[in-house]
């Protein structure tokens, strides 16, 4: 599995699935969905469903330590 770069998390779509999310974060399959299940992932996920979607903008604030 290759690393994400700058350049991909500027190529994003406005959401993402669970697992790029996931795999961005550095959380594996299985706790991600845990969390998910739980309200608990680290950043709001919107279930459609049986998929979780994570916002993308949510997800870049995480990363830049934005977090309210």
């Amino acid at each position: 599995m290759k690393d994400i770069t700058l350049r991909d998390l500027q190529d994003l779509p406005p959401t993402l699935d669970l697992m790029t999310a996931a795999r961005i974060l550095g959380i594996g399959r299985t706790k991600a969905y845990e969390l998910a299940k739980k309200d608990q992932f680290p950043v709001r996920t919107i279930r459609i469903g049986d998929l979780y979607r994570v916002s993308t903008s949510d997800l870049l604030r995480l990363l830049n330590g934005d977090v309210q």
